[in-house]
């Protein structure tokens, strides 16, 4: 990968002011010095560390733009190669003219991400900083900016580069153990290694009991509208979104597919789903059922349901199948009962409270009542306070929870292995696991394919 000279539009297809067109490798400097003649007439090799100059862009010997020219020298560049950054007007076809210039001087096309890649690849930047900066600029809230912010300022690497430490401080004094086992050569002893070994498993237990604050924030909460027809699950979804996203009628059956949007609630991200009315019955044709079946399996791949029921009539046949479905549930449950200003069934509301519900809400979806109430219910189930990302290093993303998981799990092991004599190369074993389950959360030690699935999902041109 390091040997091919890489370039790419860097800045939004479209009419705008500037584009940037980055160049990055071995000939960078070299290839753009064919396309961009500095004003001075000096040679873009010529130039400094650092240095923007204005120029002309020429292409098949004629100038096609004027703009600047941004050169920087590796190691000290953002991917750690020659790198230039030519800013040319913000036009359609001039910024294609100079791409193309560009890659006719000798420069290969830029896969997705591959700038940030080659930064990684470097060693300029840890894994977690590279997966924040694509957060950086799909952040759509001001608790993702910040949560995406620190892990760019390394706060996540930074606490995963001490625990390891830790980790490593054992494993040196397992291998003494196992080479001299009859010597006292090591500083540290048994119970000083448990103590550490304790300090590590409540460091990586607050890791993961972040990851619920996190995922909520970057990556988003699967959450299904579930209930029979004609209960208020589309009102409900059209009252959060503030605007007419699902059609509302009195005809059950009206939502025949899910309807899907992307919801904050407070701080918390929603990936809301609006679900088929779940019921059953001979008038069902063939399009509503399976509607009503995706609804089934949206409801048992999601991690929060809002489960929809009328408050002010009895439970009906498909109520109760719903009920029943939902106790095998794992996930979070609210139980929202519509319709609040028309009256409450008394029975309906104590056989639905008696059905585990993790919380229960009225609403009324027609007068926008209770939205506050389960608004704040809902960013109360996933934050407590304010949080202050660079002090509190937080995981955002299921692969980090893995990664710390499987060094917790390897970390519980060593612990048992210690309370039960086991020789030190078994425990030396299982925190070797734990470091390299670290390691690979933060880049240290990862499968290329891991790596490419990660940069595959940046723009072209980062």
């Amino acid at each position: 990968m390091q040997d091919r000279t890489i370039a790419a539009i860097s800045t939004p297809f479209g009419r705008g002011g500037i584009a940037v067109i980055r160049i990055s490798g071995v000939d960078a400097i070299e290839i753009s010095s064919k396309v961009f003649k500095p004003r001075s007439n000096k040679s873009l090799t010529e130039i400094p560390h650092g240095r923007t100059v204005y120029g002309l862009i020429v292409f098949e010997e004629k100038t096609v733009d004027d703009g600047m020219a941004s050169v920087f020298k590796a190691p000290n560049s953002f991917t750690g190669e020659d790198t230039v950054e030519i800013s040319c007007h913000g036009g359609i076809l001039i910024t294609q003219k100079v791409l193309e210039a560009v890659l006719a001087a000798g420069a290969s096309p830029a896969a997705a991400g591959e700038f940030t890649k080659r930064a990684f690849v470097s060693g300029k930047i840890k894994l977690t900083e590279a997966e924040a900066v694509i957060a950086t600029i799909n952040a759509e809230s001001e608790e993702q900016l910040k949560l995406a912010r620190s892990h760019m300022e390394g706060s996540l690497s930074r606490e995963i580069g001490e625990i390891s430490s830790g980790l490593l401080q054992i494993l040196s004094r397992c291998y003494v153990l196992c080479d001299y086992p009859d010597e006292d050569l090591s500083e540290v002893s048994n119970d000083e290694v448990r103590s550490i070994l304790l300090s590590v498993r409540n460091r990586l237990s607050r890791l993961l009991s972040g990851y619920k604050v996190g995922h909520a924030v970057a990556e988003g909460i699967e959450t299904a509208i579930v209930g029979r027809p004609n209960v208020g699950k589309s009102s409900l979804l059209n009252g959060l979104l503030g605007y007419q996203r699902a059609i509302v009628t009195d005809i059950p059956g009206t939502t025949r597919d899910t309807v899907e949007e992307r919801l904050y609630l407070g701080r918390v991200l929603l990936k809301l789903c609006d679900t088929a009315g779940i019921r059953s019955g001979d008038d069902i044709d063939e399009v509503e059922r399976i509607g009503i079946q995706r609804s089934l399996e949206k409801l048992d791949s999601s991690e929060l349901v809002l489960a929809v029921f009328d408050s002010s009539a009895p439970l009906q046949k498909e109520d109760h199948h719903l009920l029943s479905r939902l106790k095998e549930y794992s996930g979070i449950k609210i139980a929202v009962l519509n319709k609040c200003d028309c009256g409450e069934d008394k029975e309906s509301t104590k056989i639905i409270s008696s059905c585990c519900f993790d919380h229960l809400i009225r609403i009324s979806a027609k007068n926008k009542l209770g939205f506050e109430e389960l608004e704040a219910l809902i960013e109360g189930m996933y934050f407590e306070g304010q949080i202050d990302y660079s002090k509190t290093p937080t995981l955002s993303l299921a692969r980090q929870k893995i990664s710390v998981k499987n060094a917790l799990d390897a970390v519980d092991r060593a612990l048992y292995g210690l309370s039960i004599d086991l020789p030190a190369d078994i425990t030396g074993l299982d925190i070797e696991n734990a470091i390299s389950s670290l390691e690979e959360l933060d880049g240290r030690q990862i499968s290329e394919k891991i790596v490419s699935e990660i940069f595959s999902s940046f723009c072209v041109g980062k």
